[in-house]
């Protein structure tokens, strides 16, 4: 009887379903986090009699064939890149992109990485910074003296110096995009990394066509739909339950069947 194991695959794929779903849950507050969906596929078949075998001397045929399946298994998790809500922060560096497009951010390391966070501050040398401290590629350095940074939709940086009314131009910003922005592998700290799966960053302007738009003043909220992900939650629970009943069941069965004298 190959219940047993066929249900403990159901079951660790659940589980993998349930972890993808609470991490998703926990970053529901999280600056520019995009949820993800575990993937799953059957796995082989062990195939007892074939479709299309003959029957009879007649010619006749099997019209379906018994193919009895072996399990599921996990292959992945899909990163889902819909937009989230744009929330009103009236913080000079708080950038939100609205459209497609990710923040390049150096690596103490000298490599870079990508997030939509934008939650920016000043270091103590007057750079934009990540909250980790990385700068922003470009690097953007602002004045001692600035009373007031304004950064348009383009992404180009402003500073107003002193009492000067004309303010002076401070470089512009420029985002990335991947062909697979799915294929990027997440490192923590609202960031993610290129990968051969994701192929090359190329590097855009915002509003260029086809790409978003800087947003001063503004986060984007995580895309987690909480509803949702309640709702994905006990589907799995008891899909969990269920994989557990089968074990139960085929358990009982062969019980039974050890009993026959």
């Amino acid at each position: 009887m190959k219940a047993l194991g066929i249900a403990a695959t159901g079951m660790l794929a659940q589980q993998t379903n349930v972890d993808v779903i609470a991490n998703n849950i926990a970053n529901a507050n999280t600056t520019g986090f995009k949820s993800g969906r575990a993937s799953f596929q059957d796995l082989i078949y062990q195939s007892i009699r074939q479709e299309g075998a003959l029957t009879s001397t007649d010619g006749t045929s099997r019209p379906v064939g018994m193919n009895v399946g072996l399990g599921v298994q996990s292959t992945g998790v899909v990163r889902l890149g819909t937009q989230g809500g744009l929330a009103q922060t009236d913080n000079t560096l708080d950038l939100a992109i609205e459209g497609r497009g990710l923040f390049v951010i150096n690596r103490p390391d000298g490599t870079q990485a990508y997030s939509r966070a934008g939650n920016f501050q000043l270091s103590a040398d007057g750079q934009i910074v990540s909250l980790d401290g990385y700068e922003i590629d470009p690097g953007i350095n602002v004045p001692e003296n600035t009373r007031q940074i304004a950064i348009n939709q383009q992404g180009l940086v402003m500073a107003y110096v002193d009492n000067d009314p004309i303010p002076v131009e401070l470089g512009q910003l420029t985002m990335a995009t991947f062909l697979n922005e799915a294929g990027l592998k997440p490192i923590g700290s609202n960031m993610l990394e290129e990968t051969t799966a994701s192929g090359n960053a190329t590097t855009v302007t915002p509003g260029d066509p086809g790409i978003g738009v800087i947003r001063q003043g503004y986060l984007e909220n995580s895309n987690v739909n909480i509803i949702q992900q309640i709702t994905d939650l006990i589907s799995a629970q008891r899909a969990y339950e269920m994989n557990s009943k089968a074990i139960e069941t085929a358990d009982q069965m062969l019980s039974t069947a050890n009993q026959i004298k």
